[in-house]
């Protein structure tokens, strides 16, 4: 029997099957909130002291003060030196590709003048401190670091603060060498909901900042939520997911790799294969069987399969677009012989993997565009991370004279219609100013 199961459009309880797999409440259980609220409660009253406190009951060591906390410049570098060439190269390549896709993507200011001299525009600002949160629990993420603070340097953030949390006192020298090369301003050694809330509200030693992006756990994605408003955040996102669309074409040891992929990375990940080819739906299956016990993480993968994976029958090409359509992947792969010809029918993908030879993993790490991606469904609504995430907004409006006197005649009918006779007339102030004076009037 095979470890995923199989699903078919044509089943009559499909619809309701898919919604069930789906399913994914990222909503944090009342402990959990309770935990975060106490924590966020603590870091504003006592600050420093507080995170002292969390890192050593978390983390198991024990800074001999708020200072010790920070990891400098130097140690970033430090790493640099230490880590194998090889790696050296692997970082400075992506990091150089991630920051040429970013900078296509950065806003820039604009403005145009109408017929009566009125100016309108709108005027783009990086934003000044950014927070980045980095995983250092269960595994350490240096992709990661370069996909959120590489747009963060392209769009011309003023100051990146890093935090990473370091079990037994212990850091990465992947992970740090990576904030050297993305050109992080300062570091941390805290993590968690504390390093969320020092982030978010300041501490004596953490700068506050204005937004926070980065993955972490339950503890983390619901300090983030419950932050927001106070500071801006990326996303709270849930776990990784892949979607593959697959003709029959593609080898299907390739296809369960790529399904591996996704679910090695913890035990609630999504993998689905989406084919209208019967036949190659049981190929992929056996290389399933197959290739899993040669795989390091083979509980891990094992479990996400059996849980959250399923391989899905369609009809045809249709059906198998109207399916992904309908799941809104993180991750989608069209495996298939002409991708151009249908990724334009693709309403709702965080990023579109296209063509037999690429594999979603090149894009976790070094094809260019962003790997921060929506999750959940979330695609039919949100989009990639990048350099607009850190780049905000101010419309300009620079009314000349005789735009005043027009703009007034309108501004004063809405806001007497609404009741607001302040508004009114302070438009008409602007307006009777560019109008000669009526015979017998001063």
């Amino acid at each position: 029997m095979s470890i995923i199961r199989r699903l078919s459009t044509t089943d009559p309880d499909f619809q309701s099957d898919l919604d069930g797999l789906l399913a994914w409440d990222s909503v944090s259980d009342d402990r959990v909130q309770q935990t975060v609220a106490d924590i966020i409660r603590d870091l504003r009253t006592r600050g420093d002291a507080a995170l002292l406190d969390y890192t050593t009951r978390f983390d198991r060591w024990t800074p001999a003060c708020a200072a010790d906390l920070e990891i400098p410049r130097a140690r970033l570098e430090a790493a640099w030196g230490r880590i194998p060439a090889a790696q050296r190269e692997a970082l400075q390549t992506a990091a150089a590709r991630i920051r040429v896709y970013a900078e296509h993507q950065r806003l820039e200011s604009w403005s145009y003048t109408e017929a009566d001299g009125t100016l309108l525009g709108q005027q783009v600002m990086p934003l000044d401190r950014v927070g980045l949160y980095v995983p250092g629990g269960k595994a350490a993420y240096p992709s990661s670091v370069l996909m959120n603070a590489v747009p963060a340097k392209v769009a011309g953030v003023g100051e990146l603060i890093m935090v990473v949390p370091t079990p037994d006192g212990e850091l990465n020298e992947l992970v740090l060498a990576a904030a050297h090369i993305a050109g992080t301003d300062r570091a941390f050694a805290v993590g968690g909901a504390q390093a969320v809330a020092a982030l978010a509200y300041g501490t004596e030693t953490i700068p506050g900042v204005d937004k926070i992006v980065g993955p972490g756990n339950i503890y983390v994605a619901t300090a983030k939520r419950a932050v927001f408003g106070q500071v801006g955040i990326d996303m709270v996102a849930g776990p990784s997911e892949i979607l593959v669309v697959c003709d029959g074409g593609t080898d299907p040891d390739w296809i369960a790799m790529d399904l591996f992929s996704q679910a090695e990375h913890d035990e609630d990940a999504q993998s689905i294969l989406v084919s209208w080819d019967a036949g190659f739906l049981d190929r992929v299956a056996a290389s399933i069987e197959r290739l899993l016990p040669t795989m390091e993480r083979e509980t891990i993968i094992a479990t996400a399969l059996r849980g959250r994976g399923a391989m899905i029958l369609a009809r045809d090409l249709e059906d198998a677009v109207a399916v992904a359509n309908r799941i809104a992947p993180e991750h989608l792969e069209l495996s298939v012989e002409d991708p151009q010809a249908i990724v334009g029918r693709i309403r709702h993908a965080g990023a579109i993997f296209m063509g037999r030879y690429t594999a979603e993993a090149v894009g976790d790490y070094c094809a260019g565009p962003n790997h921060v991606l929506p999750t959940s469904r979330t695609a039919r609504f949100s989009s990639p991370l990048g350099v607009y995430d850190f780049q905000k907004r101010s419309s300009l409006i620079m009314a000349s004279a005789a735009g005043a006197a027009q703009l007034a005649k309108t501004a004063s009918v809405l806001a007497r219609g609404e009741g607001l006779t302040a508004h009114a007339r302070s438009a008409e102030y602007r307006g009777e100013a560019q109008s000669p004076a009526e015979p017998g009037l001063s």
